[in-house]
């Protein structure tokens, strides 16, 4: 039988689709309130592998990525998510929809998650309407996504940003 062990801390961060820079910076601030202070900041992508989101939040959206100091047990990632949510809903245009989507995920040295509050068949639920989706694994220093993985994961455009962060998780796990 194998022994249960305390499980290593992960690197978390958030990713925004955004297009109001007032906006951004107010939801980054909140979470550096609650997480810590970020420790890196990405470009921003253009976000136009889809117009899902369009509807809701206006056009030519722009993706950030966004990684804090403190390190995080995997299962804090439903608290994550749980704030984001709040977040998103009090800067939102009320009934017009949300003006920035928040996904809070993790990585490790193996592997990225997000967190959903959506059911799909490769998501596995946590607690309180929260689900841990395997987006990414690492293998030999290169990312590999799954077939049901988002199209801008998919495509590698995010590889560098990733693995900077990679990078900076090391270094904090053998400090």
């Amino acid at each position: 039988m194998a022994e249960t062990s305390a499980t290593k801390p992960v690197k978390l961060f958030v990713i925004t689709l955004h297009h109001d820079p007032a906006i951004l910076e107010q939801a980054i601030e909140r979470l550096a309130k609650e997480w810590s202070e970020s420790d890196f900041v990405s470009q921003d992508f253009p976000f136009s592998e889809t117009d899902y989101y369009e509807p809701e939040m206006g056009a030519h959206l722009m993706r950030r990525f966004y990684s804090f100091t403190r390190l995080i047990s995997p299962d804090a990632i439903v608290e994550a998510k749980l704030l984001t949510n709040r977040i998103e809903a009090e800067l939102s245009n009320g009934s017009a929809g949300r003006r920035i989507n928040l996904d809070p995920g993790y990585l490790d040295t193996y592997k990225v998650v997000l967190a959903s509050a959506k059911f799909g068949g490769q998501k596995v639920y946590m607690r309180d309407g929260i689900y841990a989706d395997m987006t990414l694994i690492r293998n030999h220093g290169r990312w590999e996504s799954f077939a049901w993985g988002f199209p801008d994961f998919k495509s590698g455009k995010y590889d560098d940003v990733l693995n900077q962060i990679v990078t900076l998780y090391k270094s904090q796990t053998r400090a």
